[in-house]
C-alpha cells in the first residue's frame, strides 16, 4: 500500500485548499494511505482529518524560556544557539510524527508550502510532486526565493493548473518543460450536487435584495491581488450615478462573497459610502454557502489582477453564470474563450463595464454563455479521468 505525504499551507476555505481536499478524497477511494502536514489550521481542518492523520506545524514561540530568562541568555550570548536547538527539536518531532522514511511520495500543494518542505529531511529517493496554484504576485508575497528555488530543484514533476501557469514557471523560474504537466482537478459531480442543493434552498441570504435585482457577483479572499478595490470601481461605473430623486438608473446590485470584518472591509465600505453606493454594493463574509450566492448571480465578475485558474470560475459555470475576466491575469481565459463569457484587456475598466452591462441587458445571451461555460467544464474536466492521470503519474515516479 503506497503512502503519500501531502504538504499544504493551511486549512482555510479557499481554492487551492478545496482542490487538495477533493484530491485527497479521490485518492483515498483509490486505496492510497495518506498523511497531511499543514502550516496552519482553518475551517477545513476537520474535513482533512476525516480522511487521514493531520500534523500542524507548531507556531514558533517568541521565547526560548520566558521574557526574563531570554534577556539573560541574550546577554550571555547563548540565546541564538539555544533558539536553534529549540527549532531543531521541533523539526525532529515533526519528522518523527510524519515517518518520512516510510513515505513513498511527497505531494506539495502550492509553492507557499515551500517554507515547510525545506525544513524536512526528505530522503533523496522519495519523489516529489509540486502542484502550483500561484503566479508572480503570490510567489512574491508568500515565498522566499531560496526556499522556492530549493523546492523547484527537488521537484520531480510540476503540476500546473493552466497553460498560462506552466509558461510562468518555465520562463521565469527555469523549470524544464519536460517536468511540467498541465493538471487541474475539479470534482464536477460533487460541485454539481452542491449547485443543485443551492438552487433548491430557500434559506435567506445575508443580504436582502429586491426581487428584480440584477446581480453582478464576485468571490474570493479579500486582498489586492483579487481586485476587491476594482470591484467597487466597477460597481460605480456599471450602476452609474443616482437620479435627481436619489434612486439609481438601474436595478443592478454588486455582491462580493469572502470579505471578513477588518481593515480592508472598512476601507471598501468607506469607498462604497463616498461613491453613493451604499445599499447597492454588498460585502459578505466568508461562508461555506457560497454557491447559494453564485447561483443567484446574473454575471460573475472576475476582476483578479492575478488568479492562475480559480475554482470560483468553475462554480460560476456550473451554476450557468457567464464570467467576465481580464486577459493576462491567469488561465481563466483559456476556459472562458469567446463563448463562456467575455475576456477584456488587462485592467481595462471601461471594457469590463461595457461587457458586464451588455450581458445584463441581454439576458438570453448571458444565459447561453453561462450554459456553454458549464458544458465546457464538464467536457474538459472529468474528475475520474483527472485522478487516473495522477495515479498513472504516481506509479511512474
Amino acid at each position: 500500500m503506497k503512502t503519500i505525504l501531502f504538504i499544504g499551507h493551511d486549512a482555510n476555505r479557499a481554492g487551492a485548499q478545496l482542490v487538495l481536499l477533493n484530491l485527497m478524497r479521490l485518492l483515498n477511494a483509490e486505496g492510497y494511505q495518506m498523511r497531511l502536514l499543514l502550516g496552519d489550521g482553518g475551517p477545513l481542518l476537520n474535513e482533512y482529518r476525516s480522511i487521514c492523520p493531520v500534523t500542524l506545524w507548531p507556531s514558533p514561540s517568541p521565547y526560548v524560556v520566558n521574557t526574563v530568562a531570554d534577556k539573560v541568555l541574550w546577554k550571555l550570548g547563548l540565546w541564538p544557539s539555544m533558539r536553534e536547538q529549540q527549532t531543531a527539536k521541533h523539526r525532529q518531532q515533526i519528522q518523527s510524527e510524519l515517518g518520512l522514511d516510510t513515505v513513498d511520495l511527497v505531494f506539495v500543494n502550492t509553492v507557499t508550502s515551500s517554507r515547510w518542505f525545506c525544513q524536512l529531511d526528505i530522503p533523496a529517493k522519495t519523489p516529489v510532486v509540486t502542484f502550483v496554484h500561484e503566479l508572480a504576485m503570490s510567489v512574491r508575497m508568500y515565498t522566499q526565493p531560496d526556499e522556492l528555488a530549493q523546492l523547484l530543484v527537488r521537484t520531480n514533476r510540476l503540476l500546473a493548473v493552466s497553460a498560462f501557469t506552466a509558461r510562468y514557471y518555465e520562463t521565469v523560474h527555469g523549470v524544464d518543460s519536460a517536468k511540467i504537466t498541465q493538471f487541474t482537478l475539479i470534482d464536477v459531480p460533487t460541485l454539481e450536487q452542491g449547485v443543485a442543493r443551492a438552487k433548491a434552498s430557500d434559506a435567506p441570504l445575508a443580504v436582502d435584495l429586491p426581487a428584480d435585482a440584477q446581480i453582478v457577483g464576485g468571490c474570493g479572499n479579500a486582498e489586492w491581488r483579487k481586485g476587491t478595490d476594482l470591484f467597487v470601481m466597477m460597481a460605480r461605473q456599471v450602476i452609474g450615478a443616482a437620479n435627481p430623486d436619489g434612486t439609481f438608473a438601474n436595478h443592478v446590485h454588486f455582491v462580493w462573497v469572502g470579505i471578513p470584518p477588518g481593515t480592508l472591509c472598512d476601507d471598501l465600505l468607506l469607498d462604497i459610502d463616498k461613491a453613493g453606493l451604499t445599499g447597492r454594493v454588498h460585502l459578505i463574509a466568508p461562508t461555506p454557502d457560497v454557491l447559494q450566492y453564485i447561483c443567484r448571480f446574473n454575471v460573475f465578475m472576475l476582476c483578479s489582477r492575478e488568479d492562475p485558474y480559480p475554482l470560483v470560475v468553475f462554480e460560476a459555470g456550473l451554476c450557468g453564470v457567464p464570467v467576465v475576466a481580464f486577459a493576462g491575469a491567469g488561465g481563466s481565459p483559456e476556459l472562458i474563450g469567446t463563448d463562456g463569457g467575455i475576456v477584456v484587456p488587462y485592467l481595462d475598466i471601461d471594457a469590463m463595464g461595457r461587457a458586464t452591462l451588455g450581458l445584463i441587458d441581454q439576458p438570453e445571451k448571458a444565459q447561453k454563455m453561462g450554459q456553454r461555460l458549464g458544458e465546457k467544464i464538464r467536457q474538459q474536466h472529468p474528475a475520474q479521468q483527472s485522478i487516473q492521470t495522477l495515479v498513472t503519474l504516481f506509479n511512474e515516479l
